[in-house]
């Protein structure tokens, strides 16, 4: 750090100093964030497994009340269960007929103002951006949730293919489904059944990048109002689903009832159990 701080005290050039200084002061605050959120996950770790605030504080080196006040002050560390530092949140964009310009599902955006909202209350910094018309998107980023399935990208199919417990598939007249490989079991969603009703299915998992050097996040619905049951279950049980699968690699298949005047969820359960899995 102080290596850092003489090279940009050293730049001769003021407006490049400046740039430098705020680049390198972003950073900090990060890693400042980050480590905080740390501590008080191991704190509560520790807490959880038996040992006193006191006894905390005293193979620490520190006094109780510092421990308390770590833990109270610290973003919750469940907030690790959505990335760290700085979120990417990717979101595609389609082609559709009588459009000159391709366009963004308004759930789609909805989830995605839902997610970078969620991030913020936890000390995130999201960015978005869009999975362009063909596909096409670097995958291999770090702290990255794309809201898309494999019917739009074959980049994202592909981190899909990955998961062996859940996968996307057509039936046999057509409409995607999802599979639940470990049951036997195949959801198809409720508009696309007959009779046709307010229910979608939805995939949320976290499963290695193209790379292999890192993990990417993804969920979508069948249809785009699965999709916003997914962010209602992330925004409404954010602790759970970081006590059940962490950060690690895992699946779900999440059920979701929708009021058909606004799209929006009205009931959201989970199909299938959580699936963790081993990154390769």
């Amino acid at each position: 750090m102080a290596g850092e701080t003489q090279r940009i005290a050293a730049i001769k050039d003021p407006f490049a100093l400046l740039r430098a200084a705020t680049v390198r002061l972003a950073e900090a605050q990060t890693e400042v964030t980050e480590l905080s959120r740390l501590r008080q996950r191991v704190i509560s770790e520790l807490h959880d497994q038996g040992m006193s605030y006191a006894q905390i504080a005293a193979e620490a080196g520190l006094t109780r009340g510092r421990i308390h006040q770590l833990k109270q002050s610290a973003p919750a560390p469940e907030g690790a269960f959505l990335g760290n530092a700085r979120l990417i949140i990717a979101t595609p964009l389609k082609q559709e007929a009588g459009n000159a310009r391709p366009v963004l599902a308004a759930e789609d955006f909805a989830a995605a103002q839902r997610l970078g909202d969620l991030a913020r209350s936890y000390k995130l910094d999201p960015t978005f951006e869009h999975v362009p018309v063909g596909g096409e998107i670097d995958l291999n980023r770090e702290d990255m949730i794309v809201i898309c399935g494999p019917r739009l990208s074959s980049h994202v199919a592909g981190v899909l293919a990955q998961d062996p417990s859940i996968c996307f598939e057509r039936a046999e007249d057509g409409p995607w489904t999802l599979r639940d490989r470990e049951a036997g079991v195949a959801y198809r969603s409720g508009m696309d059944s007959t009779p046709a009703a307010n229910s979608d299915v939805a995939y949320l998992g976290r499963l290695p990048r193209p790379d292999g050097k890192g993990l990417i996040m993804v969920l979508t619905g069948i249809h785009p109002q699965g999709t916003l049951g997914v962010i209602h279950l992330i925004v409404n049980d954010l602790a759970d689903l970081y006590s059940q699968v962490g950060t690690g690699c895992f699946s779900v298949l999440v059920n979701v009832e929708y009021n058909p005047t606004d799209n929006e969820p009205v009931n959201v359960r989970l199909l299938s159990p959580f699936y963790r899995h081993e990154a390769h």
